[in-house]
């Protein structure tokens, strides 16, 4: 399984953003049943959770950006979305994706300008 990461940017404070991350090789079963989540890293700091989504469907998010994000998933094109509104600098990081429990995306760089 790989997961490609994509739709990172440079952005102005205030745009958004949609992150894009497609699994492939793997089946729709497998894709469907698995919990999914969106990380980040910013420079000297440690990578954060920033949304979750469950197999069940249920969505949770750091609280920095709740009400700003959003986390979806399309199981007919295996992608993983993370759109995000109202960017602000301190949103600037490198973003990764996450099949649970040990397979990550190669990281797509967002920067918020102030």
């Amino acid at each position: 399984v790989q997961l490609q990461a994509s739709g990172g940017g440079l952005v102005q404070a205030g745009g958004s953003l949609r992150l894009s991350c497609k699994a492939s090789g793997v089946i729709l079963s497998v894709f469907w049943s698995k919990d999914w989540g969106w990380y980040r890293q910013a420079p000297g700091k440690e990578r954060e959770l920033v949304a979750s989504f469950s197999s069940g469907g249920i969505t949770d998010y750091a609280d920095s950006v709740r009400g700003r994000f959003a986390i979806s998933r399309d199981n007919t094109k295996r992608t993983v979305y993370l759109q995000m509104n109202s960017l602000q600098p301190e949103d600037t990081a490198v973003y990764y994706c996450l099949m649970r429990p040990t397979t990550w995306g190669q990281g797509t760089l967002v920067t918020v300008s102030s």
